[in-house]
């Protein structure tokens, strides 16, 4: 069995035990493994290949650095997700500071973001459709502020359970309901017209 194959067949819990150890091969497979995710939430987060390229590269770094502090508590793919979140929220909050917009004042609609999502489309002749209300969508997660946003992705796109998601983010889990509150209270308004058009 070549070195490649041996690390292939090992779970993500025996992989971590070995890098612990200074395995950099056992750990060149949990990156294989996880990259992509680590990648796509960075992207949702930023919008931007390049700085999602380089900030995947930070989020693996800081792992290996840190990787002796993982004692299993949660999955490793949960701890790595948490580290790439904030890494992610430290950059917006780099590039630019946002005003919190007051969404106390968009109440006009409530519920969960997934109401709002696009229905799965089966007929290709639809596809660029799907594309535009997904980019819309997209649109609209910019326009929260890092701590809304990456509670909504934890919970709406991961599936994080509000305990899970404070675990991860090291926060109340009043903290984390308030955020999802507020953030789907500001996605209901800013894809109000989006919801409408669906309806038509």
């Amino acid at each position: 069995m070549d070195v490649q194959n041996k690390y292939a067949s090992l779970d993500d819990e025996a992989l971590v035990r070995s890098a612990q150890k200074g395995n950099k091969n056992a750990f060149e497979e949990l990156v294989a493994r996880h990259r992509d995710k680590v990648y796509g939430r960075l992207m949702i987060m930023i919008k931007n290949e390049n700085d999602a390229l380089d900030l995947s590269q930070e989020v693996w770094i800081k792992a290996w650095k840190r990787l002796k502090q993982f004692h299993g508590d949660a999955a490793f793919c949960t701890w790595i997700t948490r580290i790439a979140i904030n890494v992610g929220v430290d950059h917006i909050r780099k590039q630019k500071r946002k005003k919190y917009e007051s969404i106390e004042d968009h109440i006009e609609e409530s519920g969960s973001i997934e109401r709002l999502m696009p229905i799965e489309i089966v007929n290709p002749a639809q596809g660029l459709e799907r594309e535009e209300l997904r980019a819309r969508i997209d649109k609209a997660l910019e326009q929260l502020s890092p701590e809304h946003r990456s509670v909504v992705i934890l919970h709406e796109f991961e599936g994080l359970e509000y305990k899970e998601i404070a675990k991860m983010l090291k926060c109340s889990m009043g903290t984390i309901m308030s955020r999802l509150f507020y953030a789907r209270k500001k996605l209901a308004h800013l894809l109000a017209g989006l919801k409408k058009e669906r309806l038509q």
